[in-house]
């Protein structure tokens, strides 16, 4: 894999999705759950509620590289509240 200059927090953040994604497949199939409406008034699963987690916190670091704030690592804590947020209420 020469041809994609892969680092080590790149292969670290592909390796975490990949295993997010293992473990609520896990989850769903050993945990079953029903649908839940939360505060945007809509049906979601753990599935669901992973993909605005990631949806969210990819636009949460944009916005902070954008604006040029730092450190990074406080967006990932920013990200950390989010995610919880969005598993509690949404």
């Amino acid at each position: 894999m020469d041809w994609m200059a892969w680092t080590w927090p790149t292969a670290a953040f592909f390796a975490s999705i990949a295993a997010l994604l293992i473990l609520f497949t896990v989850l769903a199939i050993r945990f079953p759950e029903s649908p839940r409406v939360g505060v945007l008034r809509i049906e979601t699963t753990r599935g669901d509620r992973l993909f605005i987690t990631l949806l969210g916190s990819a636009f949460i670091n944009l916005v902070w590289l954008g604006f040029g704030l730092s450190p990074q690592w406080a967006a990932l804590a920013l990200c950390a509240v989010y995610a919880a947020a969005v598993f509690r209420w949404v």
